[in-house]
């Protein structure tokens, strides 16, 4: 019994320091050499001052801007509440808010059907990327604002565009974060 007692102790120990400290170590100190971008979270600065991550979503709602899907993570992009809504296709305050989202999507290009993306909130409420639907759906109204034309826009867009992975993975997608960025370094937003 005692020995099997120490036995144990030791291997719990030994595990303890081999998986617990040594390789996390080992990973991180790998990553940050090989991969030191994408371990740091994909971090944009602009003239030393952090803006954002291309990976996590932030919310943009200027008329200026590419305005960012919806978000049910906290007060909206809160990375501590990263989660979906779980309400369901027949819940009233689901359908309510997407009835006056569209509505209000139907105010700037009326007749127009409204991209999806715009009016849902992804699963983990933290998406960086719409589609390219909901992009062009918001070039007229950017456009304006900026005072460049919407072939201008249109190419900033395509220059943010992402293609499927290895040309099948996922879907085309709009870094919202890049596509501002872009925007900015062209023209920028009138103040409000």
């Amino acid at each position: 019994m005692k020995q099997n007692l120490k036995i144990a102790i030791l291997m719990t120990l030994a595990t303890t320091v081999l998986l617990g400290i040594l390789y996390p170590l080992v990973v991180t100190g790998l990553a940050q050499a090989l991969f030191p971008n994408e371990a740091n979270g994909q971090l944009i600065y602009r003239d030393g001052q952090l803006i954002g991550s291309k990976i996590i979503g932030q919310p943009f709602t200027g008329p200026a801007y590419l305005n960012s899907r919806p978000s049910a993570a906290g007060n909206g992009y809160d990375a501590a509440n990263s989660g979906g809504t779980n309400l369901g296709p027949t819940n009233q305050k689901l359908i309510d808010r997407v009835n006056a989202d569209v509505a209000r999507w139907q105010k700037e290009n009326p007749g127009q059907p409204v991209p999806i993306d715009l009016v849902t909130t992804s699963a983990s409420g933290l998406d960086p990327d719409i589609t390219p639907a909901a992009a062009e759906f918001q070039v007229r109204r950017i456009a304006r604002q900026r005072g460049l034309s919407e072939e201008q826009v249109r190419e900033i867009i395509r220059q943010h565009t992402a293609e499927r992975q290895l040309g099948f993975l996922g879907e085309p997608r709009v870094n919202v974060l890049e596509v501002n960025l872009a925007l900015d370094a062209v023209s920028h937003a009138p103040a409000k």
